[in-house]
């Protein structure tokens, strides 16, 4: 049938209609043409999301036919919608059988596959024994069908698969003469070994050499799923690691950009366990023109790249040492390209090439993308910290930007001034005036809180430094956090350099006020306080506090950490090196991979090593058969009262056994336990009352008391809850006479923690 006439069968159709031209197929339908045209609007409408589930029972009937085509859309029908009929699946399972058993490979692998699809404990079983033929068959196809087969089993029945044999089945088609059948035995052993509570998937140098013998057969899938199973592999020596680095090198030539990232992240792998110097360097040279070839592809592969570059380059900075032209921008490059380019510029940049590097993100500080334009403003003020002789070709560009008075340009400029000032103190100070005219620009709470430490950090040297913290000072109250934090900070240096000054007096004492009366933040307030105690207390000692000298920065921080580095790189090519996350830290139920320590890893890697723990799973509860051991009824009372005294207040277990308290007067000593706001003079003393009058009475304003119609409610929820229990006690028992001293040390003791912990 041609494709325009298939584009006609996907058209909504009724339940009734489909059932009629089934029934009416089943006569005068010898090349069983109309069955198979009734079978395919069906499927179509499964196709568009359409409910063929009611026809369950005349679709299944299908089955016996011969024709290959029909047994295929009868099985598809079957995978979507055999697991929702499981009182109806039984009639299914005698044309399962017969057909695993069938001289068509085709047909014997269909019915394998379709029935592990189906998750049902008759199907399961059933599917058992068939397995272990298939899994046996001579025809490959069936043999690799049937090893994926294994994975789904094992997703259902974990233990079943275990018990039967099946995982050592698997292992043995490592071996298979058939590069198919080896490289799909991997797919599902990795699928089984990632699973929390799967088994264990290593293997040893003998096995890794036979996968790649036929990694050359394999489809492109297939060689990945073969590649990805070498970390599976841990080198006991240098020279296995050296050998296997020699035989997947070559896969970094092949046309799909899937394997050449997985070759490059087993090569990665490997190089922790190598001691050879020349055959590293030689492997990261041979990483660059296979990474370059892949930014010629589509926007979303050139993404992905770009995320794996970044990680590459951080651990071996060799790679692409020299291509940073490669990650130039392109004028019709979608915006999270730009920004992923950017960012591997900075990294590539050096001494070398700092000239062009700059003279190309001066270009893009003058694009129309204002994502675009503040990120170019920003890596320029981050290459005048990371090279340091082009900090003064830096200085001048972001001048040049601040002189356009683009509201987001000078912001940006100034955020990065910042840094420059901290990285190189005393050398930039005098482009001081020129940040101070573009106050009023400012608008962005990162820009402003960076203009105020300037001033605050310089106010020995800015003469009106008083006037213009006085202007920034006017809308405190409505400021973020942010910028009252460095507000904060600011008026105590500018108080501290400029002591004799008035202004800078009732400025800081000002902002103080402010800080420690109307502002709620608990930072904010508490290093008001603190500033406000060291200026009471030692003025000088507050000068050697707050202007204590600063280290200057580096670009470390920019780095990440080293062991993580390594980490990450073992799931390069996967989402995880796009977000630059372990796959375990967002995708539930994965298991994270680090490098194992062997003789042969490097001491460089062992030093930043970073384990991975296997997630322990919860066994089942054991469950034992016939009655459970019976109490003795002395120790059941026993039990039943001691768990009543915790309510009425017997927490000092000092009796044995205790008893029924009888007398009216115990009684009423109880209820006084179980409400504590009967007696008020029994209520301990507030532990921390004594630092109310630390900050001159600050915390003046307590909170107000519970109101009667709350006390009285508490008070009849406990004497219900106090009912309750005392009617679940055994009948009345001779009761022994309680001490009261020791009755009322527990009393005590009660109305302690429970004002403490329950703060009634």
């Amino acid at each position: 049938m041609s494709q325009g006439q298939d584009a006609k069968l996907f058209q909504r159709g009724k339940i009734q209609e489909f059932r009629a031209e089934l029934l009416a197929a089943e006569s005068k339908d010898k090349k069983f043409a109309k069955r198979k045209m009734v079978l395919k609007k069906i499927v179509a409408n499964i196709t568009m999301g359409n409910d063929m589930s009611p026809l369950f029972t005349d679709v299944v009937q299908c089955l016996g036919t011969p024709l290959l085509e029909i047994k295929k859309m009868v099985y598809l029908f079957l995978v979507s919608y055999g697991r929702s009929k499981p009182d109806q699946i039984h009639l299914v399972i005698p044309s399962f059988l017969q057909d695993c058993n069938d001289r068509n490979p085709v047909i014997r692998a269909l019915a394998i596959r379709t029935m592990s699809y189906i998750p049902i404990p008759v199907v399961t079983e059933a599917m058992t024994e068939q397995l272990r033929h298939c899994l046996k068959d001579k025809d490959p196809y069936v043999r690799k069908t049937a090893a994926i087969c294994v994975a789904k089993l094992y997703a259902t029945d974990p233990r079943k698969a275990e018990r039967g044999g099946f995982v050592e089945m698997l292992r043995d088609l490592l071996v298979d003469p058939n590069a198919t059948v080896v490289s799909n035995a991997v797919a599902a052993l990795s699928e089984i070994g990632d699973r929390q509570d799967g088994v264990t998937f290593k293997l040893n140098f003998h096995i890794a050499n036979k996968l790649l013998t036929a990694l050359g057969e394999s489809s492109e899938w297939g060689q990945i799923y073969i590649l990805d199973s070498l970390l599976r592999f841990v080198p006991d020596d240098t020279k296995d690691a050296e050998i296997l680095a020699e035989r997947i090198i070559v896969q970094m030539q092949h046309a799909n950009s899937a394997v050449v990232l997985t070759t490059i992240k087993i090569l990665l792998y490997l190089m922790n366990y190598m001691d050879n110097r020349k055959l590293v360097d030689h492997i990261c040279k041979k990483m660059g023109p296979p990474l370059v070839t892949i930014l010629s592809s589509g926007p979303e592969v050139q993404y992905v790249a770009l995320r794996n570059i970044l990680l590459i380059i951080q651990r071996r900075p060799t790679v692409l040492r020299n291509d940073v032209k490669v990650f130039f921008c392109k004028y019709n490059d979608p915006i999270y390209l730009k920004l992923a380019k950017l960012e591997i510029m900075y990294r590539l940049a050096r001494e070398e090439n700092a000239r062009e590097v700059l003279a190309e993100l001066e270009e893009y500080a003058s694009e129309v993308d204002v994502d675009f334009v503040r990120k170019a403003v920003r890596s320029i003020g981050r290459l005048a910290i990371k090279v340091k002789p082009a900090a003064d070709s830096c200085i001048q560009s972001l001048l040049k930007l601040i002189e356009s008075k683009v509201s987001y340009v000078v912001q940006e400029a100034i955020i990065v001034t910042k840094d420059i000032f901290r990285r190189y103190p005393g050398q930039y100070e005098g482009i001081i005036p020129t940040l101070c005219e573009n106050l009023d620009l400012l608008d962005e709470p990162e820009a402003k809180a960076a203009m105020i430490w300037i001033i605050g950090q310089f106010a020995n040297r800015i003469d009106n430094a008083d006037e213009l913290m006085d202007d920034l000072v006017y809308s405190f109250l409505e400021e973020p956090t942010e910028v009252q934090l460095a507000l904060l900070t600011a008026s105590v240096k500018l108080f501290i350099y400029k002591s004799s000054s008035e202004t800078a007096k009732q400025l800081v004492h000002k902002v103080l006020k402010w800080t420690t009366e109307e502002i709620d933040n608990p930072d904010l307030r508490d290093r008001g306080f603190m500033y406000w105690r060291l200026l009471a207390i030692n003025p000088a000692v507050a000068g050697e506090i707050v202007l204590v000298e600063k280290p200057a920065i580096t670009t470390d921080s920019d780095r990440m950490d080293r062991g993580a580095l390594d980490q990450l790189l073992l799931h390069a090519g996967t989402l995880g090196s796009i977000y630059h996350k372990n796959p375990e830290t967002f995708i539930r139920g994965a298991t994270g991979r680090q490098l194992v320590d062997t003789p042969a890893l490097n001491p460089t890697s062992r030093q930043m090593l970073v384990t991975v723990a296997r997630p322990n799973v919860p066994t089942p509860p054991v469950k034992v058969s016939g009655p459970g051991p019976v109490e003795s009824h002395r120790e059941k009372k026993a039990l039943m009262r001691s768990d009543t005294l915790v309510e009425t207040g017997n927490l000092l277990g000092e009796d044995n056994q205790p008893n029924v308290v009888e007398d009216e007067e115990e009684e009423g000593e109880e209820e006084e336990a179980l409400n504590p706001h009967v007696k008020p003079e029994q209520v301990s003393q507030d532990p921390y009352a004594g630092l109310d009058s630390a900050f001159g009475n600050y915390g003046d304003k307590v909170d107000e008391p519970q109101s009667a119609t709350s006390q009285v409610s508490l008070e009849g929820e406990l004497q219900q809850i106090q009912q309750q229990r005392q009617q679940s006690l055994p009948g009345p028992e001779p009761a022994k006479p309680r001490k009261n001293a020791k009755f009322r040390q527990s009393i005590a003791a009660f109305n302690q923690i429970s004002q403490l912990g329950l703060g009634l």
